[in-house]
């Protein structure tokens, strides 16, 4: 840990005695900022909310104007709040690493800030608080990216019939030819899969046996690479590549998934709306113009 970031929690006092003689930015904060969220890479940690405590620390630009008492000109407490919201809100989430990086990606994005310190803790996870603590520049490394405009891909739902028929390449030669992304779902296999009598295990078994049926696509032509997670669909999509949906990541870490018990073209509509997709198309084996103007079913 930097000396930067030690004192970057302390009191205003021990932080100036440090930074004597080299400077000091004035400096806003949230401290003891608690919340619950289900987060954590361990199985225990699933399906259940637990204590986070946020403290942000951000050092402020020289105001090139007088401040007149205007809020307006000020880098607000609530950004910092809103931007905690905004990423617990985005997506479940394992690590804390990811979502202090992301934190203060958001704020460095305000004009005020030139350089912000993150700490965040769990609190309910033992006998001891278990935290992060990140220090990130407005002149150096920034973390992931925010707010970047949506890419609106097409969602292609292939039934079965599509899956193993002889067209499969006419249409992945027709969506490789689109001017969007394109993102292929699929659904259960025609066999039945095996059956628990709970609904936790069998949505596990059932989006198990959906992932079997992406790799059976991926295998019947190399165009189609199989991803699971948001990261690597945002990529694929961002390099105009062509992705097979694995959903049991995305979908066991939603805030807001499915419904239990959704089927392979429920699991696509959902995605799709999530995504900002311009449209879904459904691919049977009626060898129809799947493209066809009244065709799609459109996202509004």
């Amino acid at each position: 840990m930097t000396n930067d970031t030690k004192f970057a929690f302390e009191h205003p006092e021990a932080r100036a005695k440090a930074t004597a003689g080299r400077g000091f930015n004035d400096r806003i904060s949230l401290r003891d900022h608690i919340t619950e969220v289900e987060i954590g890479a361990f199985q225990v940690e699933r399906g259940t909310t637990q204590r986070l405590q946020f403290d942000v620390v951000v050092e402020v630009g020289a105001a090139t104007a007088p401040l007149d008492d205007d809020v307006d000109r000020i880098l607000s407490y609530d950004t910092l709040a809103e931007a905690i919201a905004h990423e617990l809100a985005a997506e479940r989430l394992n690590l804390l690493e990811t979502l202090a990086d992301r934190v203060a990606a958001r704020i460095l994005h305000e004009p005020q800030a030139m350089r912000v310190f993150v700490r965040i803790q769990k609190l309910d996870r033992g006998p001891a608080a278990l935290g992060v603590e990140i220090m990130r520049s407005r002149d150096g490394d920034m973390g992931g990216t925010v707010d970047e405009a949506p890419l609106h891909p097409v969602i292609v739902y292939m039934e079965n019939a599509a899956i193993t028929g002889a067209a499969l390449a006419r249409w992945i030669d027709q969506l490789e030819r689109l001017d969007a992304p394109v993102i292929l779902c699929v659904g259960l296999p025609d066999a039945a899969p095996p059956q628990t009598g709970h609904a936790p295990t069998q949505r596990r078994i059932d989006l198990l046996e959906i992932e079997q049926n992406a790799w059976i696509l991926a295998s019947r032509d190399p165009r189609c690479v199989v991803v699971d997670s948001r990261t690597e669909l945002d990529w694929a999509m961002k390099q105009g590549k062509l992705s097979v949906w694995a959903p049991s990541r995305i979908v066991l870490d939603a805030h807001d998934g499915p419904a239990a018990g959704a089927d392979g073209l429920a699991l696509a509509k959902w995605l799709g709306e999530m995504l900002e997709a311009d449209r879904l198309v459904v691919i049977g084996a009626t060898g129809k113009d799947a493209f066809a103007p009244d065709a799609p079913e459109t996202f509004e």
